[in-house]
């Protein structure tokens, strides 16, 4: 994210400067918004470092998740457009979902769309919903629902989100730097300051830096990868933020159609993100 977009992200959250013409956020009428890329080529060498730091092997195709990368600033766009009616910084990303029709290249031009339509009634708030396709050669091959949360009045009745399987962890333990966050960062260009450094975290309510959950889907996804098949879906809910420095138990068992997996607490057992991979 450049910082141009990381400040404007950021302005709608600060009191006082939050209520200028051209900042302030109404939280009004919101029908939606979409946003289309250039034709984008996929380069190897940014493939190779996001596989790199996310735990892939190198190889010829990109990781299920790596096109998530080629959205972002798309996504940005729109959540930091003045129609959109909820600060960026403080919509928190609870659940993502992503389905892979087939392996796309190193190499391959793709088109890129994402839009955002109203939001969703929660029991915490409400949930935008941001879409996003990738094509090629006119047909589909990736797609994305990134599921945001802005807390508030909530409403009860509505569903809370997707429900996976539990998984015991199963004796892996992932150590994770404390500048793990701002290497995902230099990559996905999220530079969201509860990532970077304690004292930006802090600053917004955590006690020191966290880890990206879209590092968190893809350290997961990367752990299963010779056991997901070219077409597939993958499902994760984020439970709880990943402290950096810090630990993690990665747990995984088969289900009837793929695998379900799950990052918690070592010490606590307490789930930080929880999720699914199946077949198509």
């Amino acid at each position: 994210m450049p910082v141009p977009v990381m400040l404007k992200a950021a302005l709608p959250s600060v009191p006082l400067l939050n209520q200028l013409p051209g900042i302030r956020k109404t939280g009004g009428d919101f029908s939606g918004l979409s946003r289309t890329s250039a034709p984008v080529t996929i380069e190897r060498e940014h493939v190779e470092r996001y596989a790199a730091v996310c735990g892939f092997p190198s190889k010829d195709t990109v990781p299920l998740p790596y096109p998530h990368l080629l959205a972002f600033s798309l996504q940005m766009g729109m959540m930091t457009d003045q129609a959109f009616p909820a600060p960026a910084i403080g919509t928190v990303h609870v659940e993502n979902s992503i389905t892979a029709h087939r392996p796309i290249e190193i190499g391959e031009t793709v088109g890129v769309s994402a839009s955002v339509a109203a939001a969703r009634p929660h029991p915490k708030g409400k949930v935008f919903d941001f879409l996003t396709t990738i094509t090629a050669d006119g047909e589909t091959v990736w797609e994305e629902t990134s599921s945001y949360l802005r807390r508030g009045k909530g409403d009860e009745s509505a569903p809370s989100g997707a429900s996976f399987p539990e998984v015991a962890p199963s004796g892996v333990v992932w150590r994770l730097p404390a500048d793990l966050g701002r290497t995902y960062a230099a990559i996905s260009g999220d530079h969201n300051p509860i990532h970077l450094y304690a004292l930006t975290a802090k600053a917004l309510g955590f006690p020191r830096q966290i880890a990206h959950g879209m590092w968190t889907m893809a350290r997961c996804v990367a752990a299963l990868e010779n056991r997901i098949p070219d077409a597939a879906t993958v499902e994760v809910a984020f439970k709880r933020p990943v402290l950096l420095p810090g630990s993690v138990a990665f747990g995984s068992a088969p289900t009837g159609d793929g695998y379900a997996f799950s990052l918690t607490d070592p010490k606590s057992g307490a789930p930080h993100v929880v999720g699914r991979v199946t077949a198509g």
